[in-house]
């Protein structure tokens, strides 16, 4: 790669970031650091301006320049609203996932684009490894770092124009990295749960979108043995969030096993649901950075750190797959993302239906 090239790195006040523009910088790019606004609603307390602010010291620490990219209305639209009407609709979305598409890999992106930026990079714990047919997407070296669950949407184009600083380093010698550096952010905890949520539990944050009504949990028999908060805000393999009436503090964990709109229901059992070799897996809105065909055995992430497992090809049509697990898994919620890799590479996903 000609090292003369501007890279325009979304700095967001944390410490992987921060060390992803330091490594672009002793590289020879030409680095510019953009903070990338969302949105957050009306009724929460938002603290960007203080992430806003990290980013901006990050970058005078750097001697590096420092952009502005508002997205907020490509994040209330694609992110919030996806996030809000999926629940509405008895599904769990992933909102990371959506994020990284249309804010962090769109928004951002084109941002950069207009600017005659020659490629964006993240602090994703992600590796674009050049390979003979173009650049391939692969696990960062950290496997309890490891995000390229969240990045499955990405194009071939958008993973072409993309540069992952950190993804060949464990989380710990980054930060190792950044104190050895002086970059302020170099002990900042990193951010945790969906981000325009914040403090708030997301049957708080959907009260406020969708009339959540309280409901019966019930037992496998149909019998009433708790109450839950709107059958809406619960999915499949969930175990917390949900009332139950006996007061025995030894008896057994409750999974979900279903839910039921019309009725306003939640079913539960002690043991968790499970699909088996004899169930597919349905994925839509299918997307393959190669060439993938019927009878193909992949490996399968339905969760993020999941182990994953074996899965054959069993028909792919357009965007539509269907994946024959090798054994029993435990079943995942409909509306989560399905990722697919072969060895280290991440192959692309979908979403299960």
């Amino acid at each position: 790669m000609n090292k003369s090239q501007t890279v325009f790195v979304g700095l967001s006040g944390g410490v992987d970031s921060s060390v992803a523009a330091l490594r672009l910088i002793k590289q020879g790019y030409s680095v510019v650091g953009v903070f990338i606004k969302v949105w957050h609603p009306d009724f929460m307390i938002c603290n960007w301006e203080a992430e806003r602010l990290d980013a901006m010291r990050v970058a005078a620490h750097l001697d590096i320049p420092f952009l502005t990219c508002d997205a907020e209305e490509q994040y209330r639209d694609d992110v919030a609203e996806y996030f809000i009407e999926e629940y509405r609709a008895g599904r769990t979305p992933n909102p990371d996932v959506m994020c990284n598409q249309y804010v962090k890999f769109g928004a951002f992106m084109q941002f950069a684009k207009d600017k005659g930026a020659d490629f964006i990079a993240t602090g994703h714990y992600a590796q674009r490894i050049e390979a003979e047919l173009g650049a391939e997407m692969h696990r960062g070296v950290d496997t309890n770092k490891d995000q390229t669950y969240f990045l499955w949407t990405l194009s071939k184009e958008q993973l072409e124009y993309s540069l992952f600083p950190v993804g060949d380093t464990p989380k710990d010698e980054i930060r190792k990295e950044a104190e050895a550096a002086g970059i302020p952010t170099a002990q900042k905890k990193d951010s945790q749960g969906v981000c325009f949520l914040g403090q708030v539990d997301i049957p708080e944050f959907l009260s406020h979108y969708i009339d959540l009504v309280p409901g019966a949990v019930l037992n496998t028999k149909g019998e009433i043995v708790g109450q839950h908060k709107g059958a809406q805000v619960y999915t499949a393999g969930q175990r917390h969030g949900f009332t139950l009436s006996t007061t025995d503090t030894k008896r057994p964990a409750m999974f979900i096993i279903k839910t039921d709109l019309n009725k306003n229901t939640i079913t539960v059992d002690t043991n968790k649901p499970e699909v088996t070799n004899q169930s597919d897996l349905v994925l839509d809105k299918v997307i393959l950075r190669r060439q993938v065909s019927v009878g193909d055995k992949l490996e399968v992430q339905v969760r993020h750190r999941q182990t994953p497992f074996a899965a054959t090809v069993s028909k792919l049509e357009g965007t539509t797959m269907l994946l024959t697990p090798d054994q029993t898994e435990e079943l995942t919620a409909v509306g989560q993302s399905c990722v697919l890799y072969v060895g280290e590479e991440c192959l692309g996903g979908g979403i299960l239906s």
